[in-house]
Protein backbone atom coordinates (compact mmCIF):
# COMPACT_ATOMS: atom_id res chain seq x y z
CA UNK A 1 0.00 0.00 0.00
CA UNK A 2 1.38 3.40 -1.03
CA UNK A 3 1.34 5.95 1.78
CA UNK A 4 2.46 8.86 -0.41
CA UNK A 5 0.26 11.59 -1.84
CA UNK A 6 0.03 11.26 -5.62
CA UNK A 7 -0.62 14.62 -7.29
CA UNK A 8 -1.80 15.34 -10.80
CA UNK A 9 -3.12 18.36 -12.71
CA UNK A 10 -6.30 18.00 -14.74
CA UNK A 11 -7.95 20.62 -16.95
CA UNK A 12 -11.54 21.24 -15.87
CA UNK A 13 -12.84 20.76 -19.42
CA UNK A 14 -11.49 17.19 -19.47
CA UNK A 15 -13.09 16.11 -16.18
CA UNK A 16 -15.89 13.59 -16.41
CA UNK A 17 -19.13 14.49 -14.67
CA UNK A 18 -18.39 11.80 -12.06
CA UNK A 19 -14.89 13.20 -11.39
CA UNK A 20 -16.26 16.75 -11.19
CA UNK A 21 -18.94 15.62 -8.73
CA UNK A 22 -16.32 13.81 -6.66
CA UNK A 23 -14.22 17.00 -6.44
CA UNK A 24 -17.27 19.05 -5.44
CA UNK A 25 -18.21 16.46 -2.79
CA UNK A 26 -14.68 16.68 -1.34
CA UNK A 27 -14.85 20.49 -1.23
CA UNK A 28 -18.37 20.43 0.26
CA UNK A 29 -17.14 18.13 3.03
CA UNK A 30 -14.05 20.26 3.70
CA UNK A 31 -15.96 23.56 3.79
CA UNK A 32 -19.19 22.14 5.24
CA UNK A 33 -21.27 23.95 2.62
CA UNK A 34 -22.61 23.39 -0.90
CA UNK A 35 -20.00 24.72 -3.33
CA UNK A 36 -21.57 23.24 -6.49
CA UNK A 37 -22.95 26.63 -7.70
CA UNK A 38 -19.51 28.21 -7.25
CA UNK A 39 -17.84 25.53 -9.39
CA UNK A 40 -19.93 26.62 -12.37
CA UNK A 41 -18.11 29.98 -12.25
CA UNK A 42 -14.61 28.46 -12.50
CA UNK A 43 -14.31 28.73 -16.27
CA UNK A 44 -11.10 27.26 -17.68
CA UNK A 45 -9.97 25.94 -14.30
CA UNK A 46 -6.91 23.75 -13.83
CA UNK A 47 -7.43 21.32 -10.94
CA UNK A 48 -4.65 19.95 -8.75
CA UNK A 49 -5.77 16.62 -7.34
CA UNK A 50 -4.15 14.77 -4.44
CA UNK A 51 -4.71 11.04 -4.06
CA UNK A 52 -3.82 9.02 -0.98
CA UNK A 53 -4.02 5.26 -1.50
CA UNK A 54 -5.97 5.97 -4.72
CA UNK A 55 -8.58 8.04 -2.84
CA UNK A 56 -9.07 11.73 -3.70
CA UNK A 57 -8.27 13.55 -0.43
CA UNK A 58 -7.00 16.99 -1.41
CA UNK A 59 -7.73 19.58 -4.11
CA UNK A 60 -6.98 23.09 -5.32
CA UNK A 61 -7.60 24.86 -8.60
CA UNK A 62 -6.54 27.99 -10.40
CA UNK A 63 -8.30 30.18 -12.94
CA UNK A 64 -7.01 33.02 -15.08
CA UNK A 65 -7.71 36.47 -13.70
CA UNK A 66 -6.30 39.94 -14.27
CA UNK A 67 -5.36 41.90 -11.17
CA UNK A 68 -4.34 45.55 -11.34
CA UNK A 69 -2.33 47.45 -8.76
CA UNK A 70 -3.45 51.08 -8.87
CA UNK A 71 -3.28 52.18 -12.53
CA UNK A 72 -0.39 49.86 -13.44
CA UNK A 73 -0.78 47.35 -16.31
CA UNK A 74 -3.00 44.32 -15.71
CA UNK A 75 -1.18 41.33 -14.23
CA UNK A 76 -1.96 37.89 -15.66
CA UNK A 77 -2.83 36.14 -12.42
CA UNK A 78 -3.32 32.53 -11.39
CA UNK A 79 -6.20 32.91 -8.94
CA UNK A 80 -6.36 29.99 -6.52
CA UNK A 81 -9.70 28.58 -5.41
CA UNK A 82 -11.23 25.62 -3.57
CA UNK A 83 -8.17 24.54 -1.59
CA UNK A 84 -9.62 21.61 0.32
CA UNK A 85 -8.58 18.46 2.14
CA UNK A 86 -10.95 15.83 3.44
CA UNK A 87 -11.16 16.53 7.21
CA UNK A 88 -10.28 12.89 7.93
CA UNK A 89 -6.87 13.57 6.34
CA UNK A 90 -6.07 16.93 7.98
CA UNK A 91 -2.66 17.58 9.58
CA UNK A 92 -0.79 15.26 7.19
CA UNK A 93 0.72 18.00 5.01
CA UNK A 94 -1.54 17.26 2.04
CA UNK A 95 -2.76 20.84 1.52
CA UNK A 96 0.83 22.06 1.77
CA UNK A 97 1.92 19.50 -0.82
CA UNK A 98 -0.94 20.48 -3.14
CA UNK A 99 -0.12 24.19 -2.84
CA UNK A 100 3.62 23.68 -3.44
CA UNK A 101 2.83 21.57 -6.52
CA UNK A 102 0.35 24.16 -7.77
CA UNK A 103 2.88 26.99 -7.38
CA UNK A 104 5.39 25.01 -9.46
CA UNK A 105 2.73 24.74 -12.22
CA UNK A 106 1.99 28.50 -12.42
CA UNK A 107 5.51 29.91 -12.80
CA UNK A 108 4.67 31.56 -16.16
CA UNK A 109 2.02 33.82 -14.60
CA UNK A 110 2.85 37.33 -13.44
CA UNK A 111 1.20 36.85 -10.05
CA UNK A 112 -0.68 34.34 -7.90
CA UNK A 113 -3.52 35.41 -5.63
CA UNK A 114 -6.25 33.97 -3.45
CA UNK A 115 -8.82 34.85 -0.84
CA UNK A 116 -7.52 32.98 2.22
CA UNK A 117 -9.47 30.73 4.53
CA UNK A 118 -6.48 30.69 6.92
CA UNK A 119 -3.94 33.53 6.57
CA UNK A 120 -1.32 31.81 8.78
CA UNK A 121 -1.37 28.67 6.61
CA UNK A 122 -0.56 30.63 3.46
CA UNK A 123 1.98 32.90 5.18
CA UNK A 124 3.96 29.75 6.06
CA UNK A 125 4.11 29.05 2.31
CA UNK A 126 5.40 32.52 1.39
CA UNK A 127 2.10 34.26 0.57
CA UNK A 128 1.68 37.91 1.58
CA UNK A 129 -1.49 39.61 2.79
CA UNK A 130 -2.50 42.57 0.63
CA UNK A 131 -2.77 45.60 2.92
CA UNK A 132 -4.23 48.13 0.48
CA UNK A 133 -7.89 48.58 -0.44
CA UNK A 134 -9.56 45.94 -2.60
CA UNK A 135 -11.79 46.75 -5.56
CA UNK A 136 -13.66 44.96 -8.31
CA UNK A 137 -13.55 46.50 -11.78
CA UNK A 138 -16.97 46.83 -13.38
CA UNK A 139 -18.31 48.53 -16.52
CA UNK A 140 -19.40 51.37 -14.22
CA UNK A 141 -16.05 51.83 -12.46
CA UNK A 142 -14.53 50.42 -9.28
CA UNK A 143 -16.68 48.66 -6.68
CA UNK A 144 -15.26 48.62 -3.12
CA UNK A 145 -14.90 45.18 -1.60
CA UNK A 146 -16.39 44.48 1.84
CA UNK A 147 -14.08 45.47 4.71
CA UNK A 148 -13.74 41.85 5.86
CA UNK A 149 -12.50 40.63 2.45
CA UNK A 150 -8.85 39.56 2.38
CA UNK A 151 -6.55 38.80 -0.52
CA UNK A 152 -3.10 37.27 -0.44
CA UNK A 153 -0.53 37.29 -3.22
CA UNK A 154 2.46 35.16 -4.07
CA UNK A 155 5.29 36.71 -6.03
CA UNK A 156 6.37 34.64 -9.02
CA UNK A 157 9.45 35.03 -11.28
CA UNK A 158 7.57 37.48 -13.57
CA UNK A 159 6.02 39.56 -10.76
CA UNK A 160 6.98 43.24 -11.02
CA UNK A 161 7.79 45.26 -7.88
CA UNK A 162 4.57 45.67 -5.86
CA UNK A 163 3.42 48.05 -3.13
CA UNK A 164 1.20 45.89 -0.90
CA UNK A 165 -0.46 49.04 0.50
CA UNK A 166 -1.64 50.28 -2.90
CA UNK A 167 -5.19 49.67 -4.15
CA UNK A 168 -5.65 46.42 -6.05
CA UNK A 169 -8.54 45.39 -8.27
CA UNK A 170 -9.80 42.30 -10.07
CA UNK A 171 -12.27 42.06 -12.90
CA UNK A 172 -15.90 41.44 -11.98
CA UNK A 173 -16.98 37.81 -12.25
CA UNK A 174 -20.06 35.75 -11.52
CA UNK A 175 -20.17 34.17 -8.05
CA UNK A 176 -17.61 35.20 -5.48
CA UNK A 177 -15.97 38.42 -6.61
CA UNK A 178 -12.63 37.67 -4.98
Amino acid sequence: MNNQLTIRVVQGASLSEAARNHIIALCNKAYNEDLAPLFHTFVGASHVLGYYNSLLVSHALWVNRYLQVGNAPLLHTAYIEAVATDPVYHRRGFATAIMKYLVNEIQDYELAALSPFDVAFYERLGWELWRGPLYIRTNNGLLSSPADEQVMILRLPKTPPLNLSAPISAEWREGELW
